[in-house]
């Protein structure tokens, strides 16, 4: 009896390490969607956004003009699979000394990723809405000055 107990919880407990393994898996699988170059046009030129595989746990991002012959980078992007979260890191030049900072995943599917951190200044969110396979919809969003801003980036995949 006493072994039929010990396999019953052995059982259980794969059972449930294997989910929580496929869950974890899941999530930076369902955010691959958004590897590829991005491009959103503005009045003052094209901005950039081009995200690349680096392991199964982690997608590195960046977001960049190009004037004449010269890449200018805004801003470098960790997307990282951590224990059982997904984080957004992005680390901005000229904010916040040049450190990362933390956003935690609150939706990860095939057409969207949702990210907060309600403690930064601006923004507190941060999201990515597929529209189809060429077409996305970068936002970020929050209180700013005690005012509700929002800001709206069109792109269309260029590769």
């Amino acid at each position: 009896m006493k072994t039929f107990i010990n396999l019953f919880f052995a059982v259980v407990g794969f059972t449930f390490l294997s989910a929580w393994a496929a869950k974890q898996a899941n999530e930076i699988e369902q955010a691959k969607w958004v590897i590829g170059t991005w491009e959103n046009k503005t009045q003052r030129g094209s901005i950039y956004e081009t995200w690349n595989k680096v392991s199964d746990i982690e997608l590195a991002g960046k977001s960049y003009i190009i004037k004449e012959k010269d890449t200018i980078v805004f801003e470098n992007i960790q997307l990282v699979q951590e224990l059982d979260k997904l984080f957004y890191i992005p680390t901005v030049k000229n904010q916040n000394n040049a450190l990362p900072v933390r956003f935690t995943a609150k939706t990860v599917s095939e057409t969207q990723l949702v990210f907060e951190n309600m403690q930064h200044d601006f923004p507190q969110i941060i999201s990515y809405t597929k529209i189809n396979t060429d077409s996305l919809v970068a936002e970020i969003s929050g209180v700013k000055n005690g005012q509700e801003r929002k800001q709206t980036f069109p792109m269309k995949r260029v590769n």
